[in-house]
């Protein structure tokens, strides 16, 4: 399937695409070489593996990640996101500690706010190109 395309389940027709950004706790620079490629991966695997999503666009610059999915209707994007913080904040304090020890004593990772927008399908080429320009401007 294209990006774009509309989706179909048995009563309904949709395209619903989102923009989600999320910030390290003190927008501390941690995302960086192995750390940024697993939470790359890991945000494969939650949002398409275990919630049905499909990812367009995702990128990091050293304190956030942004991510350009589709969705169908029946998920509850607070759920989702929530799931997201905890699982790859977990999963990454658990491999990466000695990395994240000197900037977080407590179990954090994440900022406890979020961004989360709908985009259309006149925004979504500008999206897409800021998200994947994301770390580019050093």
């Amino acid at each position: 399937m294209k990006n774009g395309e509309y989706r179909r389940n048995r009563h309904s027709c949709y395209l619903l695409e989102y923009h989600l950004v999320v910030v390290t706790k003190y927008r501390h620079p941690v995302i960086t070489g192995t750390l940024k490629d697993r939470l790359l991966e890991l945000s494969g695997f939650i949002l398409e593996e275990c919630w049905g999503c499909r990812i367009s666009t995702v990128n990091t610059d050293l304190d956030h990640i942004h991510i350009l999915f589709e969705a169908a209707p029946q998920v509850q994007l607070s759920k989702l996101v929530n799931n997201f913080k905890t699982v790859t904040s977990r999963r990454l304090r658990k491999e990466f500690a000695d990395e994240l020890t000197p900037y977080y004593w407590k179990p954090y990772f994440w900022s406890d706010s979020y961004f989360l927008c709908t985009v259309s399908d006149r925004s979504h080429e500008m999206v897409d190109r800021y998200i994947r320009e994301q770390g580019s401007h050093r």
